[in-house]
């Protein structure tokens, strides 16, 4: 199967550099999620690698080649960069059928994706009439079209429903348990860590992180204990013995940072505390994402105050 191989890659428009000695791999057989804050260089890269931009300098190859050069691309690699370009004017059968003759793809691959993407009884419509989500799984139909060895998605989710969103997580989680390289660029970060096996993240056309999804999480956020009590004086002064503060939140239940489960729980049933929930609470893909980028969003709004 093929890899995605970006090295010392660099993209400048003007003074502007949107890519800055970029490398990192993607390897097949798992997902891997592209992240970024908007301006990060995420399309960019996406747009390097598909042979849409020239680099000012480094390489952006798969399996060594440049997409450029490759014999009949949709059979070795599928992208979704914008749901927007199919012709309204076409059906999306018509759209399948025009890209699968232009690399030697019978004909029959539009209606079986067509029927794989959910766009069976829609595929004789013209694309004009299509919602966004409709228009979203032509693309991605686009993209399987050719059964290629890799796919590269921009924002997948984007406009699907929730049928639509609990498919397209199976889809990519399928096509890398078949051993193909699955890039996905995504904003949705409870979404990514549902899929993703691990993450590229960038920051000011920068790599940032290139690791595992849970090693990504673990090293920046903390696991909690959450704690809900009937005596919370017997609670804060069983744990306060032990060298642990708790928080109290608004909707009523205590936390205990940086500790977990096995730690804080035979020590308030040893003081008796009465206890109505103990649980760990994970640190999520969106807090140590935040914690990563914050100082390489490019836009950031102020926080909400009320007046």
């Amino acid at each position: 199967m093929t890899s995605i191989d970006v090295h010392d890659l660099t993209k400048e428009y003007g003074p502007r550099r949107a890519v800055d000695r970029l490398t990192f791999r993607v390897v097949p057989g798992r997902v891997t999620g592209f992240l970024g804050p908007n301006g990060a260089g995420k399309s960019t890269t996406l747009r390097l690698v598909l042979g849409l931009d020239r680099p000012t300098s480094g390489t952006a190859t798969l399996d060594g080649r440049p997409y450029v050069t490759l014999p009949e691309p949709l059979r070795r690699v599928g992208a979704l960069l914008d749901a927007q370009a199919a012709h309204g004017s076409r059906t999306g059968r018509d759209h399948l059928l025009a890209l699968a003759a232009s690399n030697r793809i019978p004909a029959r691959r539009a209606d079986e994706v067509l029927e794989e993407t959910g766009l069976g009884p829609a595929g004789r419509r013209r694309v004009k009439t299509y919602s966004l989500g409709m228009r979203q799984r032509l693309g991605i139909a686009a993209a399987l079209l050719g059964d290629p060895e890799v796919v590269l998605l921009d924002e997948p989710s984007n406009g699907l429903d929730p049928e639509g969103i609990v498919w397209i997580r199976g889809l990519l989680r399928g096509l890398a348990a078949e051993g193909r390289t699955v890039l996905v660029s995504s904003h949705l970060m409870n979404e990514t860590a549902s899929f993703a096996d691990h993450l590229v993240v960038l920051g000011r056309g920068r790599l940032l992180a290139d690791t595992p999804t849970r090693d990504f999480i673990d090293a920046r956020v903390r696991p909690r204990v959450r704690i809900r009590t009937t005596d919370p004086t017997a609670l804060r002064s069983a744990l306060a013995r032990h060298g642990h503060d708790a928080v109290e939140h608004p909707d009523g239940y205590w936390s205990v940072s940086s500790a977990r489960v096995d730690d804080i729980g035979p020590l308030v049933a040893a003081a008796g505390v009465p206890l109505l929930e103990l649980t760990t609470e994970e640190g999520t893909l969106e807090e140590a994402y935040l914690d990563l980028t914050a100082a390489d969003a490019e836009f950031a709004a102020q926080p909400y105050q009320e007046a």
